[in-house]
C-alpha cells in the first residue's frame, strides 16, 4: 500500500498547495503532485484542472488537452475546462477551435475575464472587429464590478454554491445593499430551494434597481418556482414588453399559463416559439408536455419525436415518449437510444433519461433482464447525485408521533377554519392517486387541480431558515402555535389556491407527500376531507423505481430507500388513524380495480357528495392531467398494472426483503 492510500490527504489543502506552486511558476511539481493525488482521487475536478493548466505552461499541449477530455467526461458543465482548452488552442495558433472553446466557457459562465480578454484578442487576430468589441465590452463590464462579486458569480456558474456564498456574504455585510451581490445571493438561495429567502432578496433588488432586467427575470423565475403564477404574470409581461421575441420570457409566460390551468394559452405560446426558433429542441418538448396534459396525445408524440430529431441524444424527449405509458418504441428508436446512452459525450441528464426510457421500451417488449439493467443504471445515477437522507424522514415521523397525540388534538378541538372546500389525496407517488382524482373530478361539484405545493411551503415557513435535519423545528413548533395561527394558515391556503379554481364548491389537492402533514392539515382545516391512496407495496415500489420524476421524490431511486419510505409511510398513517380516528379514508388501488362502483360510493360518502354516474365513467371526463398517469386515467379501469412487477420478481427479491412485514401490513 502506497503512502497516499495509507494516509489519505486533505484534498482541499493539497489543492491549495498545488495552486500555490502554480503561482510560483513551479509547474513540474504541480503536475507531479496532481498526478499522485489523482491516483487515489481520479475524478477530482480541481486536480485535473491543475494538471491541465501546468501542462500547458510546460508546453505539453497534447497531454493538457487529453487531461481536459478526461475532465469533460466527468464535468461537462465546468466552464474553466473550456477556458483552459481555449488557451491551449491559442498556444497551438488554432483560432477557430480557440474561439469555439472560449465561447462555450463564457456561455456557461459569463464571469470569466480571462476568457473574454482572450476572445477579444483572437477575434482581432482573425479580423472580426465586431465580435472583438463585444468581448471587450464584457471585459469592461466585469472590470466595473467588485472582484468578490465577479469571483462569486464564477463560483455559482460552476455550481460551487458553498464557495459562492462564502465569497458574497462577507462582501454584502461590508458594503450593504449592492444590487448585483443581492441578486447573486438570491440565485444561490434559489439553487438551494430557499425560495422564500430568494423572493425577499429579489423584491429588495427591484426596489433598489427597478431597471435591472436580469434581476427582474430572476424574480419572475422565483415566483414561478414558488407556484405564485398570478403574481408572476405581470412581471413576465413587463419583460415581454421590453423584449417580445425573448424565448426565456415567453417560456416563463407559458409555464405560468400551465400553472394557472390555461393550457390553450401555453400551447399557443409554444407554437409561436417553435415558429421563431425551429432549431431549439426544448420548445417541441415543452409543447409536447402541454399537449399531453390536455389529452392531445398524437400531437404530443409528434412534438416529442421532433425534439428527438433535432437533438438525437435528447434523453428527455425519449423519456417523455416512454412516460406516456401507452407509446411503443420502434426498433430504430431503441437502437438510437442505445447508441446515445453509451456515447461518452452524452450529458449526465440525457444519460439518466435515456436509461429510464430504455428500461420502459424493453419492458414493453418483455425483455425484462436488460430492462432491469437500465432501470438499475438510471436509479444509480440519480441516487449518486441525490442528497436524500432517509433518516430525516424517519426522524420527522418519530417527532410527529411524539407531538401529535390524541390529547394534543383534543386540546385544540375547533381550531382552524370551518370551510370544507379541500379534498386532500395523499399517499405515495404511483399509488393510484391520479385515478382517484379523476374519479372525484368527474363529479359536478368537484374541481380537479394538480399537486399543489402550498402545504409544503407552509411547513418550510414553520421550520424557518437553515433547518436542522437531525432536530427539526417542525413539527415541535406546532405546540407553540395558537388558534389564530392555524386559522391564518387555513385562510392563506384557501386564498392561495383560489387561482386554481373555477367556482365549484370543492377542489382536490393531490400532493402525495401531504400524508406527512395530516396533523397540520387537521389543525388548519378540520373539515377538509383526506383520502389515503394506497397500493400493494411490491407493485407501488416497483412502479416508483421505474419512474423518473421531474422534481423531488428522491426516495424513489434505490430499493432500500423506497422500501424504508414505504414502511415509514405505513407507520405514520397508522399513527394518524390512532390519534384522529375516522379522519382519513383509506382507498386501496386493488379494491378500486376490483369494485369500482363500491369504491366510488365510499369516496363520495366520505366527501359528503351525492352519487353521480360520471364518477364511474371517469375516463370520459375531459380535463387537464399533469402526472405520469395522465393517459392511463383516460382509459377504462384495467388490471394490467397490478402485477407488472412479477415479470421482474427475481430482480426484486431484495425489495421484498427490504419491505419486510409491510408486504402484508399494508392491508391494515
Amino acid at each position: 500500500m502506497d503512502a497516499i492510500a495509507a494516509n489519505p490527504p486533505d484534498i482541499e489543502a493539497e489543492v491549495a498547495r498545488l495552486r500555490a506552486l502554480q503561482r510560483a511558476g513551479r509547474h513540474g511539481e504541480a503536475v507531479d503532485g496532481a498526478e499522485a493525488l489523482l491516483a487515489a482521487s481520479p475524478e477530482n475536478r480541481d486536480l485535473l484542472l491543475i494538471a491541465a493548466i501546468s501542462r500547458r505552461h510546460l508546453g505539453q499541449i497534447p497531454e493538457a488537452l487529453a487531461t481536459l477530455d478526461r475532465l469533460q467526461a466527468l464535468k461537462p458543465r465546468f466552464s474553466r475546462l473550456y477556458e483552459e482548452r481555449g488557451l491551449c488552442f491559442v498556444q497551438l495558433k488554432d483560432a477557430p477551435k480557440a474561439i469555439e472553446a472560449l465561447l462555450r466557457a463564457v456561455n456557461i459562465n459569463p464571469a470569466l475575464p480571462m476568457s473574454w480578454r482572450t476572445l477579444a484578442g483572437v477575434y482581432r487576430i482573425v479580423g472580426d472587429e465586431a465580435n472583438a468589441r463585444i468581448a471587450a465590452e464584457h471585459v469592461a463590464t466585469l472590470a466595473a464590478l467588485p472582484p468578490p462579486v465577479v469571483s462569486a458569480t464564477a463560483f455559482f456558474a460552476d455550481d460551487d454554491l458553498v464557495a459562492a456564498e462564502q465569497t458574497i456574504r462577507p462582501f454584502l455585510q461590508q458594503h450593504g445593499d449592492h444590487p448585483e451581490a443581492m441578486r447573486l445571493l438570491a440565485k444561490i438561495a434559489m439553487a438551494r430551494g430557499a425560495l422564500d429567502d430568494a423572493e425577499v432578496l429579489l423584491e429588495a433588488v427591484r426596489t433598489l434597481a427597478p431597471d435591472h432586467r436580469a434581476a427582474r427575470g430572476d424574480y419572475a423565475q422565483c415566483l414561478v418556482d414558488r407556484h405564485k403564477y398570478a403574481k408572476a404574470r405581470p412581471v413576465i409581461e413587463e419583460l415581454r414588453a421590453l423584449d417580445p421575441t425573448n424565448l426565456d420570457y415567453r417560456s416563463l409566460a407559458a409555464t405560468a399559463a400551465v400553472g394557472l390551468g390555461e393550457q390553450g394559452t401555453a400551447i399557443a405560446l409554444y407554437r409561436g416559439m417553435l415558429a421563431d426558433a425551429p432549431e431549439a429542441a426544448e420548445v417541441p418538448l415543452w409543447l409536447g408536455h402541454a399537449l399531453k396534459t390536455v389529452g392531445s396525445v398524437p400531437e404530443a408524440i409528434e412534438a416529442y419525436q421532433a425534439a428527438a430529431t433535432l437533438r438525437p441524444d435528447f434523453g428527455d424527449a425519449y423519456w417523455s415518449l416512454a412516460n406516456l405509458k401507452t407509446y411503443r418504441f420502434e426498433d430504430g428508436e431503441i437502437e438510437r437510444m442505445r447508441i446515445a446512452e453509451a456515447a461518452p459525450a452524452t450529458l449526465f441528464d440525457d444519460r439518466v433519461h435515456l436509461c429510464f426510457a430504455l428500461g420502459k421500451a424493453l419492458e414493453d417488449r418483455g425483455e425484462t433482464a436488460e430492462s432491469w439493467l437500465y432501470y438499475e443504471r438510471g436509479n444509480a445515477l440519480k441516487r449518486a447525485e441525490s442528497r436524500y437522507r432517509p433518516e430525516s424522514f424517519e426522524t420527522n415521523t418519530r417527532k410527529q408521533k411524539e407531538v401529535c397525540t390524541r390529547d394534543f388534538f383534543a386540546r385544540r378541538t375547533g381550531w382552524g377554519i370551518a370551510r370544507n372546500d379541500p379534498i386532500f389525496i395523499v399517499g405515495l407517488p404511483r399509488s393510484g392517486s391520479t385515478l382517484l382524482e379523476q374519479i372525484l373530478a368527474s363529479h359536478s361539484q368537484v374541481e380537479g387541480t394538480q399537486e399543489l405545493a402550498d402545504i409544503q411551503r407552509m411547513v418550510l415557513e414553520i421550520q424557518g431558515p437553515n433547518p436542522d435535519l437531525d432536530n427539526p423545528r417542525y413539527p415541535a413548533a406546532l405546540e407553540a402555535m395558537t388558534a389564530e395561527d392555524f386559522a391564518r394558515l387555513g385562510e392563506k391556503y384557501l386564498t392561495d389556491t383560489q387561482v386554481y379554481r373555477s367556482g365549484k364548491p370543492f377542489f382536490i389537492d393531490k400532493m402525495p407527500n401531504n400524508f406527512r402533514h395530516v396533523g397540520l392539515i387537521h389543525l388548519m382545516l378540520p373539515n377538509a376531507r383526506i383520502i389515503d391512496a394506497r397500493r400493494e407495496p411490491m407493485s407501488c415500489c416497483f412502479s416508483n423505481l421505474k419512474q423518473l420524476f421531474a422534481h423531488g421524490q428522491e426516495f424513489t431511486y434505490s430499493v432500500e430507500d423506497i422500501a424504508r419510505y414505504y414502511r415509514t409511510y405505513l407507520e405514520l398513517m397508522r399513527h394518524w388513524d390512532d390519534v384522529l380516528p375516522g379522519r382519513v379514508l383509506r382507498v386501496r388501488h386493488e379494491d378500486v380495480i376490483d369494485d369500482l362502483d363500491g369504491s366510488v360510493r365510499r369516496m363520495l360518502d366520505h366527501c359528503g357528495l351525492a352519487f353521480e354516474p360520471g364518477c364511474v365513467e371517469f375516463h370520459q371526463t375531459r380535463r387537464s392531467v399533469r402526472t405520469p398517469s395522465s393517459e392511463q386515467v383516460r382509459l377504462p379501469i384495467f388490471r394490467d398494472g397490478l402485477d407488472q412487477w412479477k415479470a421482474f420478481e427475481a430482480s426484486l427479491e431484495p425489495l421484498r426483503t427490504a419491505l419486510g412485514d409491510a408486504v402484508e401490513a399494508y392491508r391494515d
